[in-house]
């Protein structure tokens, strides 16, 4: 079965816990602290497995979740950290992230790997805290939780040259003489359901590969027929090879099957006009034939057309070399190019407030902000100590300041995320 695309969640692997714990040995006294760190959180990783074609292995895991890392002990022993998850995908896999619409990853290359999700670190151990001035500190840290991400996962097939055209015009009778690949033919509409990849061998001991596309037709693009599921595998390649029953044997005319599948084409992204196109002008065996080539040639001329009959295996040749040659001249591009990766990166990683305070109906203060509830999480409120440090960091972060600011007075309730604690001025 070909599954080309599949939206799951990913959960990294939490931190392991930071350890409070003391020396007790005979005749030392005050032995000082000796907690240690906890081991970081499973990394969820995708890379490159050419052996894939399509994604059925991810289509039944809804979520994918990676191992903690384990909690720090006494004796400052540390926790063990989890290891990374690899997840193989077909060559051609794209990663985007749904809730910020951001692409992750373009894994195109040959074992190429690609951090999704990163673990959470491990929380200190009370050994991590001693200083001059405090000298057996009394509290640790929780482990820093994994990131969740929901994910869109696609493969964008890897093709030279796309075969497009309506429904049976021929598109897989001509792959099927150009190449070893076998698929479905028969004499009715939409007997592709799957794109079909084959290797073409031209002149001069040349190869590429060539993808045919299941038949598109008007609406495409919005999804209509097959819709838009096939319509992202003409992204990669380099060359688009555009199929015409010349012979209207489907009471079509050609001019208007070549305008609406460049419509099609068009409209789920413009820059596809932009790839070097040839027409093939198949069924020229066919009665008819020759004179609606002719009116096409009238209207479209500075198109490169070739006269093929895929049935009986003519005129093929001359195709697959000129496609060659032209596949000689262009380079290969990534899909996405600098200038949206950069984009994508810089307004990924772009400052955001610490945090923000809002108040509820009841009159409850609110502290929101991934950096005040990162430190809420990893704060173990297990002594005196730890809530002390907590105020601490927060009022240095100038959130005492903000709430007195706001008209916050002695005695008001505040919450982070569900902890609830009284303001003191």
């Amino acid at each position: 079965m070909f599954v080309d695309e599949v939206k799951i969640k990913v959960e990294a692997g939490n931190g392991g816990n930071g350890c409070t714990a003391f020396r007790r040995e005979k005749f030392v006294e005050l032995g000082g602290p000796y907690g240690g760190n906890g081991g970081h959180g499973a990394d969820i990783i995708f890379k490159v497995d050419q052996g894939l074609h399509t994604l059925l292995d991810l289509r039944y895991q809804k979520k994918i979740k990676g191992a903690n890392g384990e909690n720090g002990r006494g004796k400052n022993q540390h926790g063990k950290g989890a290891e990374p998850l690899v997840i193989k995908v077909p060559q051609g896999t794209v990663v985007t992230d749904l809730d910020t619409g951001l692409i992750i990853a373009d894994l195109s290359h040959k074992d190429q790997e690609e951090l999704i999700a990163k673990g959470g670190r491990g929380g200190r151990g009370n050994t991590a805290f001693k200083t001059q001035t405090n000298t057996a500190p009394n509290f640790s840290e929780n482990g820093e939780e994994g990131e969740h991400k929901n994910l869109k996962v696609e493969v964008k097939l890897l093709a030279d040259v796309g075969l497009v055209g309506l429904p049976s015009v021929g598109k897989s009778t001509i792959i099927s003489c150009v190449s070893k690949s076998k698929p479905k033919i028969a004499a009715y509409h939409f007997t592709t359901l799957n794109p079909n990849l084959g290797v073409v061998k031209a002149s001069n001991g040349r190869s590429f590969v060539m993808a045919d596309l299941p038949g598109l037709i008007e609406g495409a693009s919005l999804g209509e027929g097959l819709g838009d599921k096939f319509l992202k595998h003409i992204e990669r390649t380099r060359v688009i090879a555009h199929v015409i029953d010349m012979s209207g044997s489907e009471l079509r005319n050609p001019y208007d099957d070549y305008v609406l599948i460049n419509k099609e084409l068009s409209d789920f992204n413009p820059k596809l006009l932009e790839k070097p196109q040839i027409v093939v002008a198949n069924k020229m065996d066919i009665a008819g034939a020759k004179e609606h080539l002719e009116e096409f040639k009238k209207k479209v001329p500075n198109v490169c057309i070739y006269e093929v009959s895929a049935a009986l295996n003519q005129g093929l040749q001359p195709v697959v070399d000129k496609l060659a040659d032209m596949l000689d001249e262009i380079p290969i591009n990534p899909l996405y190019d600098d200038s949206q990766i950069e984009s994508h990166v810089l307004y990924k990683f772009k400052k955001e407030e610490p945090y923000t305070i809002t108040r509820d109906d009841d009159g409850t203060w609110v502290i929101s902000g991934e950096e005040v509830e990162k430190l809420f999480k990893m704060t173990k409120f297990s002594s005196e100590e730890a809530e002390y440090r907590f105020a601490k960091k927060l009022s240095r972060m100038g959130i005492d300041d903000k709430l007195r600011e706001l008209g916050a007075v002695e005695g008001d309730e505040v919450r982070i995320l569900d902890f609830y604690f009284s303001f003191k001025d």
